[in-house]
């Protein structure tokens, strides 16, 4: 065959930088992992013992294309306990697999080829390949350690053009930390009223700041039929390998997300959504436990590498911190490659999310006290020479 096989559009789109690390620290012997994004807590006891009796009442079968219904009816109490927003369970809330496939097809539900969505960085690797597979055109906005990594409206207004058909945003920020106040998320709300723009909102670390409060973008005036909402139960509930997220959202854009699940998933994991139900109902205890432990360890990583040289903006949220590396002279990969290379600790290079992470690294604090500590002592010794 001549021709190329591969679409133009997956062929633009780079392997994920945090995976690429991922795997050549799963070779290394002895590697302390500050790398990937998930939580050391196992699923709390409770939640595991719901999905194991589902399995062992035979509740194996297919459910609704959207979800069980008693899970979305316990979602949308949720939403509306915590943020105030109705959401009704049989035409406005799909049940995923994971965020990362409420977000992909709701991509694929509203985004025209040509489309542009104006993306805020560092951000999640999946947000721009997100659009580039509906077959959009990512826009980025840059920001700052010195905004506190917080985008601006004016910088948002700076990147709209008649293409520009929606906006998407991930705070709690993974990579940064960073969480955005009211005032400023009104800023942007403003803009999607101006330009008539949809918002897409991932909001999956929602439950976890610290000292201060997570404002839901669809709470703000006039825009719940604005917003689409992503969450899922990976984060609070330390429940990843479930795979489990939801969608919320107007009924037309929940309809034809829907329509491509029905086609491409068919319905999340059943087991996982037994196991859902129950953390929705009963699991507010292990969130609160879970989130005093990781302010805990946030305290102590972003300390640490302060004193060690590494100017580390204090996180607000989600369970990240986002070291400054460039002083020393390496480039975000090369001080990644090195530290893991000779010290044994993996850390992401911070441009794999994005340009303007450009000469930063992501550390997850998402492990124990002994591990964080230990590596602090590994960082310590390797940085020690270029200080």
């Amino acid at each position: 065959m001549t021709q190329d096989r591969i679409a133009e559009r997956v062929a633009l789109v780079p392997p994920s930088g945090i995976r690429r690390f991922f795997d050549i620290a799963a070779q290394m012997p002895d590697v302390i992992s500050l790398g990937i994004g998930e939580p050391d807590f196992v699923t709390p006891a409770h939640i595991r013992a719901a999905g194991v009796q589902a399995l062992n009442d035979g509740r194996t079968a297919y459910t609704s294309n959207s979800g069980l219904i008693e899970l979305r009816e316990a979602l949308s109490q949720h939403i509306a306990a915590l943020y105030d927003i109705q959401y009704d369970p049989e035409t406005e809330l799909l049940i995923t697999v994971g965020v990362s496939e409420a977000l992909q097809n709701a991509m694929l539900a509203t985004i025209n080829p040509g489309d542009e969505v104006i993306i805020p960085e560092p951000s999640f690797v999946a947000y721009p390949a997100s659009v580039v597979f509906a077959g959009g055109v990512p826009v980025s906005v840059p920001t700052s350690v010195e905004q506190a990594f917080q985008v601006t409206g004016d910088a948002i207004e700076a990147k709209i053009t008649p293409r520009t058909r929606a906006i998407l945003i991930g705070y709690p920020n993974n990579p940064t930390g960073a969480v955005m106040p009211r005032e400023r998320l009104l800023e942007i709300a403003a803009l999607a009223e101006k330009y008539d723009l949809l918002v897409f909102s991932d909001e999956i670390y929602d439950r976890l700041v610290y000292g201060v409060t997570h404002t839901c973008f669809a709470s703000l005036p006039g825009m719940r039929n604005r917003t689409v909402l992503l969450g899922g139960f990976s984060k609070a509930y330390a429940m990843t390998g479930w795979r489990l997220g939801w969608l919320a959202a107007p009924v037309d854009i929940t309809a034809a997300t829907r329509k491509i699940h029905q086609y491409a998933i068919m319905s999340a994991p059943t087991i996982a959504q037994y196991a859902g139900l129950e953390a929705l109902r009963s699991g507010e205890n292990d969130v609160r436990q879970m989130v005093a432990e990781y302010d805990r360890r946030r305290r102590v990583i972003v300390d640490g590498l302060n004193q060690i040289g590494l100017p580390t903006f204090e996180a607000q949220g989600a369970f990240y911190v986002f070291p400054q590396v460039s002083h020393l002279g390496f480039t975000s990969e090369e001080f990644a490659e090195r530290l893991l290379h000779d010290q044994q600790v993996a850390v992401i290079p911070g441009d794999a999310f994005g340009p303007s992470g450009a000469g930063f690294v992501r550390a997850c604090y998402a492990s124990s006290l002994d591990k964080i500590e230990a590596a602090l002592d590994r960082i310590e010794r390797f940085v020690k020479p270029y200080r």
